[in-house]
């Protein structure tokens, strides 16, 4: 998921849609559960162990906001349960990436543990995992994936199985103190977004009765759909972060990434980051409008799967604008203009 911590009331802030730099031609949408969901979350996280302080400021931060951009076309109880996996997600973004050298081993265990509840369905006891996260984790995967097929699980736990990879990776390379370059990084940071899972759960929050099949779902323009909506979302959290992560990541941002392999100053890897991700936006309109027919069924499917890509890329940036959990950084006020 991405990064940031709560820091100030989220209001009265503008949502971008043009900027001197970076111009999203994606259309706003969210949920008209959003706010419905957001009340509910509060005694979701009390009835599994979080203290209510910790529940008020998750509630808070709008995580149901979150979710009802990403899938605005979510019914109320399906929407009620991928916010409460997010926030859980949220949670162990926290545990894992909360300082420069965070302990490997507690990183590992935490890993660990969250394989131990998937793997086992919290038969198998998960010390890496402590509660409540272990009960937010086991309710929200098991009533996700009660009604899904086989197939669409093994999607969705696949995408997990990548986004820990990620975790791990990332954690080992802070604790030795690794800048990973640029073409690294991307790749490293398609898996600590997390974005694959939440593409990996359009299917059951859309309702669609018919499944992208599997060389459907691998099909190249669909993988590359997939990535640069992964990449756009991710760069524009890495500009988000910039300020904090300058102190905690140890070079895992674009902008530090390209600043080092480059040569820069912080300025001029700024305005290179931002040209990258307009061009990147480019290419996701162009791949948009190129995604070829399988077939009027699965079409539907398909067309629904590329929207909620898209909705995830500018769900991220609204969200992201207006949640209290993201400070509005000065380079971010410079390019941020009202809609």
């Amino acid at each position: 998921m991405s990064r940031g911590r709560p820091t100030r009331p989220a209001h009265g802030r503008p949502l971008p849609m043009v900027t001197p730099g970076l111009f999203c031609p994606i259309p706003p949408r969210i949920s008209p559960h959003a706010d419905d969901v957001q009340d509910w979350l509060t005694g979701w996280l009390v009835d599994r162990g979080v203290p209510v302080d910790t529940a008020e400021r998750l509630r808070g931060a709008g995580f149901a906001r979150y979710a009802g951009r990403l899938y605005p076309d979510a019914n109320a109880p399906d929407l009620r349960l991928v916010t409460a996996l997010f926030t859980w997600f949220f949670l162990l973004d926290d545990t894992v990436d909360s300082s420069a050298a965070p302990p490997l081993e507690r990183v590992r265990a935490t890993v660990d543990g969250v394989y131990t509840t998937i793997d086992s369905d919290g038969r198998t006891p998960a010390p890496g995992l402590p509660e409540p996260m272990r009960a937010m984790l086991l309710d929200s995967w098991r009533e996700i994936t009660a009604g899904l097929s086989e197939m669409s699980v093994d999607r969705i736990t696949d995408a997990l199985r990548h986004h820990l990879d990620g975790i791990l990776v990332e954690a080992s390379n802070k604790w030795v103190g690794r800048r990973p370059g640029i073409v690294e990084y991307i790749q490293l940071r398609r898996a600590t977004s997390a974005a694959y899972v939440s593409y990996a759960l359009i299917e059951f929050a859309a309702g669609l009765r018919t499944r992208i099949p599997e060389a459907v779902y691998h099909h190249p323009v669909l993988r590359e759909i997939s990535a640069a909506g992964n990449d756009l979302l991710s760069w524009f959290n890495d500009l988000l972060s910039l300020e904090r992560d300058e102190n905690t990541a140890v070079g895992h941002n674009l902008v530090l990434a390209t600043a080092r392999e480059r040569g820069l100053s912080r300025d001029a890897a700024i305005t290179e980051v931002i040209g990258r991700w307009q061009e990147r936006m480019t290419r996701f309109v162009e791949l948009r409008a190129a995604v070829p027919a399988f077939g009027a069924r699965i079409d539907v499917a398909v067309r629904r799967y590329v929207e909620g890509v898209a909705d995830s890329v500018r769900g991220t940036i609204d969200w992201s604008l207006e949640s209290p959990r993201y400070p509005l950084p000065t380079i971010v006020e410079d390019w941020v203009s009202p809609m």
